[in-house]
């Protein structure tokens, strides 16, 4: 789908780009040092559903979330796929693309909904991180809680009934995507075995997310309503941590 992905050419930087700035680790970067990031930059805009990076990519890449919500996911041999980060508005992807040599991307990257990305020049980042201590160290920080936030999401097995209902409606949804509406087809019973609990937990766990505005359910399956709202329910935190742009796990 890599085709409906829309390029545009930038000029200034607008208020989305210096909201995204401010919520990555390049917000503690001096002016000069995020103009010679951001000058040879491109907008793009990826449509839900669209992905714009695929497992087995060699090429060096960074993109700045602006808006939207972003997946990285990994995919077994049968054909399952489990999600390893949701990006948000900050959230830098691709950075370790930029050092690792030779690099090939263990996951695949996907627009859940609609997205505008700021897309950096990886030339133009590993420059800067050799000549500027600054940007070593803002990068430093950000490959520092990829690794940490790896670590902690091996117990996620250990996340509430809560998380693993929204973890998986997420993924389900996201993986059999249509248009820009997620539907996760699956019944509560068979939600209730794929989360490792019994059906009356789970209906609980529906109830009390539908009652928060978060999803809907009807005949067409369980529709994501707020799938950025879902996204931060599904990894236990809040605003600046796991599914923020500068809390986020990634590649």
């Amino acid at each position: 789908m890599r085709d409906s992905i829309v390029p545009s050419l930038r000029t200034t930087a607008g208020e989305g780009e210096r909201t995204a700035i401010g919520a990555s680790h390049l917000r503690s970067l001096p002016a000069e040092a995020i103009r010679a990031l951001t000058n040879d930059a491109s907008r793009l805009h990826v449509p839900a559903g669209s992905i714009f990076h695929r497992e087995g990519d060699t090429s060096a890449h960074v993109e700045l979330v602006i808006s939207g919500l972003v997946r990285v996911y990994v995919t077994a041999p049968g054909g399952r796929t489990m999600t390893v980060r949701y990006c948000r508005c900050g959230a830098l992807i691709g950075a370790v693309s930029v050092f690792a040599s030779p690099f090939r991307l263990p996951a695949t990257i996907q627009a859940v909904t609609d997205a505008d990305l700021l897309a950096l020049r990886a030339s133009a980042v590993k420059r800067a991180a050799e000549c500027d201590l600054h940007v070593a160290r803002a990068l430093l920080d950000e490959l520092s809680e990829r690794v940490l936030s790896f670590i902690t999401e091996i117990p996620s097995a250990f996340a509430s009934v809560r998380q693993r209902v929204a973890r998986h409606l997420l993924d389900l949804a996201s993986e059999r995507q249509q248009d820009s509406e997620l539907i996760a087809t699956i019944g509560q019973q068979d939600l209730a075995d794929a989360v490792g609990t019994v059906r009356e937990v789970v209906v609980r766990a529906l109830r009390d997310l539908r009652e928060e505005g978060l999803l809907r359910t009807g005949r067409e399956g369980i529709v994501l309503l707020e799938p950025d709202r879902l996204a931060a329910e599904a990894y236990g935190h809040t605003a600046g941590t796991r599914v923020t742009g500068n809390r986020n796990p990634g590649h």
